[in-house]
């Protein structure tokens, strides 16, 4: 025969982590300040740049709104593009990555600054007048990386993995 007490902690002890879920998580505003990033954009395809640049949608938009309200000009973002997505703020690719160049044109516009390394550059055959008018050429991506790290900037790496299935399907 089983001791009363225990039987009653037992109980406890199954029913606990159903009543723990009855409430849900809850929402937590931690208290952002202006901030210094510098992004490494560095992707096997070119494509995926446009999935990177869902990063800095993720940064800038929640910072923008409430409660946080940080004016664009209050973040201070810099991208280092040293990869294939090189191609993509190439001139002559316009009509091939436009989506993209419209995306970046537009966090240019909220002050984002997006540096070319000229080593790569050089790797692709580019010069400086092949990129538009919102990109810097910059010596080299590791020295600029480090440059920026080395001012306070955070550095953030996105990681760009191709989804094999749906939202829906993995929920």
């Amino acid at each position: 025969m089983r001791a009363p007490g225990l039987l009653l902690l037992s109980g406890l002890l199954l029913a606990a982590p159903a009543m723990a879920g009855e409430e849900g998580a809850q929402e937590v505003n931690t208290p952002y300040e202006a901030q210094k990033v510098v992004y490494d954009f560095y992707f096997d395809t070119p494509e995926k740049i446009s999935t990177a640049l869902y990063w800095l949608r993720a940064h800038i938009k929640p910072l923008s709104e409430e409660p946080y309200n940080i004016p664009p000009d209050f973040l201070d973002i810099k991208v280092v593009i040293h990869g294939t997505e090189i191609v993509t703020v190439a001139k002559k690719n316009q009509e091939r990555y436009a989506d993209a160049v419209q995306r970046m044109r537009y966090y240019d516009r909220l002050g984002v600054e997006f540096k070319v390394c000229r080593l790569a550059a050089q790797d692709y055959g580019y010069r400086t007048r092949d990129f538009y008018d919102f990109v810097d050429v910059v010596p080299s991506a590791m020295a600029e990386l480090a440059h920026w790290q080395q001012k306070g900037y955070a550095l953030m790496v996105p990681t760009v993995y191709e989804r094999t299935q749906s939202i829906e399907d993995i929920r």
